[in-house]
């Protein structure tokens, strides 16, 4: 079954400070240039870009431009895929293997909808008025990453439902659950994690740099 891989790049990357995300680099290269390495086998790759940038469609990649949200971004890419099953990823996620990518999709595949997860290593606690509050279980707590699976149908009738409801998510899974549609977990990767602060970006040159 064909596969498109949707990559809303459009962030302006504020927290980081250093522009857009996809444009940073790390090793010499851009995240958007790792990233689409990964996800070379994909039938098609459509990435949201930031209004006012450009970069031409080559071979299966093609650029449109973003929305203000992730959100936004995601719809806009998913009305122009043109399979039967999406992989939505973060650009911002660049060291997330191929073989993440294939084991979510295979799960996707067979039950509609797959995101990655990986257990909570730390103790997890309420703030209650700037003092330590109830411990959170942890065992049943999972951080979710991405790439996330979906068949394009479901996700389409969960942008659908999200725009006339009015709910903002974070990802797509939370899009889809808000359908009552259930979500696969498959496990994770360490490295699959994202760059959102400058001490993300260090680690991953780190990373780079002493592979």
């Amino acid at each position: 079954m064909e596969v498109s891989v949707l990559l809303p790049a459009a962030g302006l990357g504020e927290r980081l400070g250093q522009g857009p995300k996809a444009f940073l680099k790390v090793g010499g290269r851009t995240l958007l240039d790792w990233v689409l390495d990964t996800f070379s086998f994909a039938d098609e790759i459509l990435v949201a870009l930031p209004p006012g940038y450009r970069l031409p469609d080559r071979g299966r990649v093609r650029y449109l431009e973003g929305g203000k949200t992730r959100q936004e971004s995601v719809a806009r890419l998913l009305a122009e895929a043109n399979t039967a099953m999406v992989l939505v990823h973060d650009v911002a996620r660049p060291f997330a293997s191929r073989a993440l990518a294939l084991r979510v999709l295979e799960k996707a595949r067979a039950t509609g909808a797959a995101v990655p997860v990986l257990p909570v290593p730390d103790t997890l606690v309420e703030a209650v008025g700037g003092e330590y509050g109830p411990v959170l279980p942890r065992e049943r707590l999972r951080l979710v990453q991405t790439p996330q699976g979906f068949f394009t149908a479901l996700l389409r009738e969960a942008h659908a439902y999200a725009k006339m409801k009015g709910i903002q998510a974070t990802d797509d899974a939370q899009l889809v659950r808000a359908l009552g549609y259930p979500v696969a977990l498959v496990e994770g990767e360490v490295r699959a994690f994202k760059i959102t602060y400058p001490e993300d970006l260090a680690l991953a040159q780190a990373l780079v740099w002493n592979a």
